[in-house]
C-alpha cells in the first residue's frame, strides 16, 4: 500500500510538473523580466522630473502628473511643449493623441488577462507600453497576469519615487537649461522609442514624422508641429496600400 502511494504521489508530482511545463515560463522567469522592464524604464521618471520642473511646473505638479497621467511618452510631450511656450491647451492635446494608443493596448490585453470586472479599472491605469509589451510576450494567461502586475506596480512605484527625485533636484540646481538637463525628456523618449522600430514601415514613418516636426517648427505654434507630425502614419500607410495595389497580384515584396 505504501509503494503504491509512493507511486502515487510521484505521478501526481510528475503530472504537475508537466503542466506547469505546457503552460510556459516559470514564474521566477515571468517575474524576473517583468521586474527588468520595470526598473530599466522606471529609472527614466528622474528625467521626467527634471524635465518638468524646468518646464515651469511645480513639484506637486509634477507628481500628479506622474501619479494620475503615468504614460511616460504623453508626459514627456506635455511638459516640452509647455517649456517651448505652447498654449496648454495644445500641449494637452498632443499628450492626449499620444495617450490614445493606450486605449487600443486595452481592447487587446482585456482579452488576454480575462481580469475580473472589478479590478479592471484599476488596472486600466497600468495598461502602457511595457506592460502591454511584457503581458503579449508570456505563453499563457496565467503568466501574462504575472507579468501585466509585476511590470505594473514596479514601474509605477519606481516612476513616481524618481519623479519626486528629479523635481527635487531639479529645484536644488537651478537653472536646468544650464546644464544641459532641458534635452533629458527628448533623450529618453528616443531611447524608448528606437528599439521599437523594428520593420521598414515603422523606421519611414518616424523619419518622416520627425522631418514634419523640425520643418514645421519655425511657422506654427509650439505644440502644433508634434500634432501634424502624427500625419506621417496614415500617409505613410496610405502610399504602401497604393504600392502594393499597383503591383502585379497585388503582392508585397
Amino acid at each position: 500500500m505504501a509503494e503504491q502511494t509512493a507511486f502515487a504521489d510521484e505521478g501526481a508530482g510528475t503530472a504537475g510538473a508537466t503542466a506547469a511545463e505546457a503552460d510556459g515560463k516559470p514564474d521566477a522567469a515571468v517575474v524576473r523580466d517583468a521586474l527588468g522592464v520595470g526598473i530599466a524604464v522606471g529609472l527614466s521618471g528622474f528625467a521626467f522630473g527634471v524635465t518638468s520642473a524646468g518646464s515651469g511646473l511645480t513639484l506637486a505638479q509634477t507628481c500628479v502628473l506622474s501619479l494620475l497621467v503615468f504614460t511616460g511618452a504623453s508626459q514627456f510631450a506635455l511638459v516640452g511643449a509647455l517649456a517651448a511656450g505652447s498654449n496648454p491647451l495644445t500641449a494637452a492635446a498632443g499628450a492626449f493623441f499620444l495617450g490614445v494608443r493606450n486605449a487600443f493596448y486595452g481592447l487587446r490585453l482585456s482579452q488576454l488577462l480575462a481580469l475580473p470586472r472589478v479590478v479592471r479599472p484599476f488596472a486600466a491605469h497600468w495598461v502602457i507600453d511595457e506592460t502591454t509589451a511584457v503581458s503579449l510576450a508570456q505563453p499563457s494567461r496565467r503568466a501574462a497576469r504575472l507579468g501585466f502586475t509585476v511590470t505594473g506596480l514596479s514601474l509605477y512605484v519606481l516612476w513616481n519615487l524618481t519623479t519626486l527625485l528629479g523635481a527635487l533636484g531639479a529645484e536644488a540646481i537651478g537653472d536646468t537649461d544650464a546644464w544641459g538637463l532641458d534635452a533629458a525628456g527628448p533623450a529618453v523618449f528616443l531611447a524608448l522609442l528606437a528599439p521599437m522600430l523594428r520593420t521598414t514601415t515603422e523606421r519611414v514613418v518616424a523619419g518622416l514624422a520627425v522631418l514634419l516636426g523640425l520643418g514645421l517648427l519655425p511657422v506654427l505654434p509650439a505644440g502644433v508641429p508634434v500634432l501634424a507630425a502624427a500625419l506621417a502614419a496614415p500617409l505613410v500607410l496610405f502610399l504602401k496600400g497604393r504600392r502594393k495595389a499597383a503591383r502585379p497580384g497585388g503582392e508585397e515584396r
